[in-house]
């Protein structure tokens, strides 16, 4: 065949490999776009004796911030958005009686949320905090996690775990725990966001405080369910009366990022509590929100959720910060 020939058969191979290649990109879906400002608010909604809401839709819905209504740009009621839960376990002294009843309660509550798409990890928390299990969707990774729970009680004075208490005597490092789990494991996370806690919610030598805590969960959009699980027995015989007075502190975390408290007693078990939180995860509502707000300084700004209904409680997270490009 002729040098020209071999030339012109490539020119028409090329020029038909163009046009497939036009045609595909032409048959493409339009690229999606993501508001990287959207402000995401999972919320629950309750009647009047407690009973979860699960059928209302996106104009039954108003959203404030700062007092300002805002149009909601993304409404979802579907409970098949990713979950990642993150586990936090008291280990400390006061809940070493308990801690048997937890792995199995936990163990069992881990079975039955976890779907496809759903991850968790575990992190125990005494004199220092411990990741015993990193994001996984493994049931028996998380079994094998829990398995590891174990007393650490006492005070520590170098602390081996991932949140340093170095020179910093400590007991129960709670707040350090929910700041590990909101900031180096939950802030790259996408969809729903979950810290459950099992504690008496006592803190002893946190190098963080409540209030930073409860920012870290904020800005890592994940809402704090606390267990408030106390050994009244420990208390009693360490001559502190029925003790575990945290369940206040307890009850502001959870108010401030759109959880609640489950309470675990004798009438109200652990395992009780558990099938408590899937129905509610069950029946959760995702909205999402651009702010008229173009500032993004870091600044704390109030939000406000509720319903054309009065006589519905709507339970979302009070805040947002509005995060800097650099910390995103």
């Amino acid at each position: 065949m002729k040098k020209w020939t071999l030339v012109a058969v490539a020119v028409v191979a090329f020029a038909a490999l163009a046009l497939q290649a036009q045609k595909a990109e032409e048959d493409l879906p339009a690229p999606i776009k993501v508001d990287v400002n959207l402000v995401n608010v999972l919320c629950s909604v309750h009647d009047k004796h407690g009973g979860l809401i699960s059928n209302l839709n996106k104009d039954d819905f108003h959203l404030l911030e700062d007092g300002k209504e805002q149009p909601i740009k993304f409404f979802s009621r579907e409970t098949d958005l990713p979950l990642t839960i993150g586990l936090l376990v008291d280990v400390s002294r006061s809940q070493e009686n308990l801690i048997s009843i937890e792995k199995s309660a936990a163990d069992a509550f881990f079975h039955s949320v976890l779907k496809k798409k759903d991850v968790a990890f575990l992190i125990s928390f005494g004199a220092d905090s411990e990741l015993l299990q990193d994001i996984t969707g493994s049931p028996r990774l998380l079994r094998e996690g829990l398995d590891q729970l174990r007393l650490n009680g006492g005070f520590s004075g170098i602390n081996s775990g991932p949140v340093p208490t170095a020179n910093h005597p400590a007991g129960t490092v709670l707040y350090d725990a929910i700041y590990l789990a909101a900031s180096d494991r939950m802030a790259k996370e996408v969809g729903r966001k979950v810290i459950v806690l099992i504690t008496d919610g006592d803190d002893q030598g946190s190098k963080l405080n409540l209030k930073q805590a409860v920012e870290a969960a904020q800005k890592s959009d994940a809402v704090i369910y606390s267990f408030y699980y106390v050994d009244t027995g420990f208390y009693m015989h360490a001559g502190m009366g029925f003790g575990g007075g945290g369940e206040g502190y307890l009850k502001k975390m959870s108010d401030e990022t759109g959880g609640r408290v489950f309470r675990v007693d004798r009438r109200n078990t652990l395992e009780n509590g558990f099938e408590q939180l899937q129905q509610e995860m069950r029946s959760q509502y995702a909205i999402g929100f651009s702010s008229n707000n173009p500032k993004t300084d870091g600044s704390y700004h109030k939000i406000e959720l509720r319903t054309n209904d009065k006589d519905l409680k709507v339970q979302a997270r009070k805040g947002y910060y509005a995060m800097r490009p650099d910390d995103k």
